[in-house]
């Protein structure tokens, strides 16, 4: 069993092996425990890494491109490039026999969540921080899928479902004061599913909430 990865040594390997054990495997070891609960630490970890690092490079921006930005940096596709790029696949605890992983394959992304909040549990912040710095999420994200156009993409790959469908854009609310509104704006796809985001313009809200719902 290994005790390091992406540069990070874990004081209690126990937490690597179960971040790196995907739900499948569990088919044939049945008492083991799978990464879905450290993947769900993972993703708040994460979100609080990329806005950290984005609230600091990025003085001037305001809330929804800095929304868009730390969803696509975080996104599955980001997710898996980094994955791809430290190579993570032959670490994976997977059932017996299985085919080889897809370069997109979800349980990549799954995996470096899970990674991230199996660190946050060993060493804290400080351990995190070591995990999320070796990924490069900015640079991955720009190699991902993304052609930086969230509600374009989403155009995409509602319209590519069968039967073909569209993203439905409801403003949910208008809050603060008159002269610095803030718009809350719900994107819906049927298949998919749902994405609430709020940001200064209602069109950098409905760019915020197509970038969170492509990145689930």
């Amino acid at each position: 069993m290994t005790d390091t990865i992406f540069g990070y040594t874990f004081a209690n390997p126990a937490l690597l092996e179960e971040a790196l054990t995907t739900p499948a495997f569990r088919m044939t070891e049945p008492e083991a425990r799978d990464n879905q609960r450290l993947e769900f630490l993972g993703d708040a970890v994460l979100d609080l890494l990329a806005a950290d690092q984005l609230y600091a490079e990025s003085p001037e921006d305001k809330e929804g491109p800095l929304t868009v930005r730390r969803s696509q940096m975080v996104s599955s596709p980001a997710l898996c490039a980094a994955a791809n790029r430290l190579g993570l696949a032959p670490f994976l605890r997977r059932n017996v026999g299985a085919e080889p992983l897809a370069p997109n394959a979800k349980a990549l992304a799954d995996a470096v969540e899970a990674i991230i909040g199996a660190a946050w549990l060993d060493g804290g912040l400080a351990a995190a921080r070591r995990i999320y710095a070796a990924l490069a999420l900015e640079s991955a994200a720009e190699t991902g899928a993304w052609s930086g156009n969230p509600k374009g993409d989403l155009q995409i790959k509602a319209q590519a479902m069968i039967p073909p469908q569209h993203p439905v854009y409801t403003l949910l609310d208008t809050k603060g004061v008159a002269h610095a509104p803030v718009f809350v704006v719900r994107v819906t796809v049927e298949g998919l599913g749902s994405a609430t985001a709020e940001a200064r313009t209602r069109k950098e809200a409905e760019s915020a909430a197509a970038a969170r719902l492509l990145s689930r």
